[in-house]
């Protein structure tokens, strides 16, 4: 058993689903499941869907929800023959679903309606993929996975019910394949108990292999990209990047953890638990290595380089000048967690704190008028954090020429500074 996913941007034409088609039809005779996520920027649609809605603009979520509708619909109408009538109907059956709620007021949290609105990215895009494999005699069945997936309702960031959702697998899943070699299903979403839906945060359909490769003990599982695989840097920043074709569980969850955008390190824990390698392989020519994730520590790797722009530095001072001790520092994460934030580097002084974050919304200054309440705070805005692992003294110079350093931070292995333009 295989599992292979394809996102989004592996989806998001008429060619593209034919190349999904082209990839799978190599791997005839072997058992597959196939996870795939929305088609292109329906999840973003989607999600302006869920926002009108919920600010009581029923109207216009009617109308984004038809563009929707309609986009689906038309590749259906060019992409199938045979198959488009059942597709279809199937397709009808999904639209209302997300139809009733709309027509409905909100009554609950935002967070459960988005995920009632946004799960349907995947249902869309996996039937109409689902149908149009068959029509190229390609065999498989179509499993909706909140069947499957058991989830707690901790709506947009859902977590899994392990032992019912192992128990779905064996007595909903594995009985499709008595009648087709591959099982297409989404990526993403989930249901309670109550069969409301629900979804899995970020990366949520990579996660979704991950799990179906844990319980179904899988041989691998690949991921299909736009790209060679996984590079030492951002091939749109850096020309010289580079794939490289082996890491090590433990690497990948490090590059990911400073940013790179790479595979969550949630996706890897299950993994890397049942000793399943990762593939990530170019989805445009299938015979390239790609990069392979597996348990092997891996030597001489390059330097990873990661750029994280749009950075603000919330600098700290204790009031009344006595030492940043454990009250003080228990005192900043809980505001971070209150105001959703994430610390993307922290340093810590006698008397002061500097916490570097991603300077989203008006999160920032939320955060620094509470914690206004313990320290005296200051912002400094506009600042890039650049993180080089297994740097060189070459690498390092090259990357912060001309550049002014505001913090810097380094181990033997990492080194990141946060700098600004010089000047």
């Amino acid at each position: 058993m295989k599992v292979f996913k394809f996102g989004g941007a592996s989806v998001n034409s008429i060619e593209r689903i034919k190349q999904v088609a082209s990839i799978l039809t190599s791997y005839t005779g072997e058992p597959l499941l196939v996870v795939i996520s929305a088609m292109g920027k329906t999840t973003n649609a989607l999600e302006k869907v869920a926002e009108a809605f919920y600010q009581n603009r029923k109207e216009e979520a009617l109308q984004l929800f038809e563009q929707v509708k309609q986009y689906h619909l038309t590749t259906a109408k060019y992409l199938l023959i045979t198959h488009y009538n059942q597709a279809f109907e199937q397709l009808t059956q999904l639209f209302t679903e997300v139809e009733w709620a709309l027509h409905d007021k909100p009554v609950r949290d935002f967070d459960y309606y988005y995920d009632q609105v946004v799960c349907l990215g995947e249902l869309l895009s996996t039937t109409i993929i689902s149908a149009y494999l068959n029509e190229q005699h390609i065999l498989n069945s179509w499993i909706d996975i909140r069947d499957v997936f058991r989830t707690d309702n901790n709506f947009r960031e859902a977590g899994i019910d392990w032992s019912v959702t192992g128990r779905h697998v064996k007595e909903k899943l594995l009985p499709a394949y008595t009648s087709a070699g591959i099982v297409v299903t989404q990526g993403f979403i989930g249901a309670t108990d109550e069969n409301e839906s629900t979804t899995l945060g970020r990366e949520g359909s990579d996660y979704t292999a991950a799990i179906f490769a844990a319980l179904l003990q899988a041989e691998s599982v690949t991921i299909w990209k736009d790209v060679e695989g996984v590079m030492n840097a951002d091939p749109k920043l850096f020309e010289s990047a580079r794939v490289i074709n082996e890491l090590s569980y433990d690497e990948i969850i490090e590059m990911a953890y400073y940013g790179a955008q790479v595979i969550h390190p949630k996706t890897i824990k299950p993994l890397q638990n049942n000793h399943i390698p990762l593939y990530v392989k170019c989805f445009f020519d299938p015979s390239l290595p790609g990069t392979v994730i597996h348990n092997k520590s891996v030597r001489n790797l390059p330097p990873v380089i990661v750029v994280k722009s749009n950075q603000a530095l919330v600098h700290l001072h204790s009031k009344d000048f006595s030492f940043m001790g454990e009250r003080e520092m228990s005192g900043l994460y809980h505001l971070l967690k209150e105001h959703k934030t994430v610390a993307n580097l922290v340093q810590t002084g006698a008397v002061r704190l500097m916490v570097c974050t991603d300077d989203r919304e008006d999160r920032v200054d939320h955060l620094a008028a509470s914690a206004s309440e313990l320290f005296d705070v200051q912002i400094e805005r506009g600042l890039t954090l650049l993180t080089i692992r297994h740097y060189t003294t070459e690498a390092f110079t090259q990357l912060t020429a001309d550049k002014a350093i505001i913090l810097k931070q380094q181990s033997p292995e990492t080194i990141q500074v946060l700098i600004k333009q010089a000047g």
